[in-house]
């Protein structure tokens, strides 16, 4: 994407968030029906992404064609990405997608936390191995005149342990590949759990080796501030000088005397 849509992808990613503690696998799939519909519309799409309309007249499509159909949740969702600004018609759809694969991974994470992510992509990752192994498969899946219940079925039974989530991602990525392979796309979504993975762990880089005291110590308060139990990977960077940096998913605290220096130095020469 280029850097308009990425950063409208940034807004629509943070505006989603906050509805992920409380979603069911009804708000992924809603936006999943709504991706199909812009996919299938180019018009729609067009007069989403045209920055000559106004806001208002853009919620008003949007109420015409989801109010009543979808959750509060998913209007409101697809309601913020048409507000925002586009490079292109295809980025928007692209953007639905991850949000509906990232609702996929918040509900994973709710139904049990780091663990449930690990069995999402541990899935994935079946379905595609299976799928890359076997041409007749790939054969299958692909094939356009197949009927799509068809194929969701025996892409199923590739993985006939899989979790909810992660039946809804399979299903998705055969029924509607959008101009993919199933396996490439699932490759894509498998992406998007890694990332959803990175909120579970505190990378902590310090000037010296953390004593286990000071490791128990500070996993406490890791654990207590994000509200769950963070795996600790540690690693050491003599050019800190002292303190320490903590990155836990997308966050970063920088609490290192080089840090501080250099923000010394920023403030000195301003």
């Amino acid at each position: 994407m280029a850097s308009v849509s990425s950063e409208s992808l940034a807004k629509a990613l943070e505006f989603l968030e906050p509805k992920l503690a409380l979603a069911s696998i009804e708000l992924p799939k809603e936006l999943f029906a709504v991706l199909e519909v812009l996919d299938a519309n180019a018009g729609l799409r067009r007069a989403l992404t045209d920055p000559a309309r106004e806001d208002a007249e853009k919620a008003g499509l949007l109420a015409q064609l989801l109010h009543g159909k979808v959750s509060a949740a998913a209007e409101d969702t697809v309601a913020q990405l048409a507000s925002t600004r586009w490079s292109s018609e295809r980025d928007i759809s692209d953007a639905l997608e991850t949000l509906a694969v990232t609702a996929v991974t918040a509900v994973a994470e709710q139904q049990d936390g780091a663990s449930g992510l690990n069995k999402l992509e541990q899935d994935l990752f079946s379905f595609i191995e299976v799928v890359r192994g076997n041409h007749e498969l790939q054969r299958a899946l692909d094939d356009a005149q197949a009927p799509v219940e068809a194929k969701r079925a025996l892409a199923l039974k590739l993985v006939p342990n899989a979790s909810q989530t992660s039946q809804v991602l399979i299903s998705q990525a055969v029924s509607n590949p959008r101009g993919l392979k199933p396996a490439t796309l699932v490759e894509r979504f498998v992406e998007l759990v890694a990332k959803r993975q990175q909120r579970w762990i505190a990378s902590v880089t310090s000037t010296v080796e953390l004593s286990e005291a000071q490791r128990s110590r500070l996993e406490t308060s890791l654990n207590k501030l994000y509200g769950r139990q963070l795996k600790l990977n540690t690693a050491i960077d003599p050019s800190l000088v002292g303190g320490l940096v903590v990155k836990v998913g997308d966050e970063v605290v920088d609490a290192s005397v080089a840090s501080r220096v250099a923000d010394l130095r920023r403030a000195l020469a301003s």
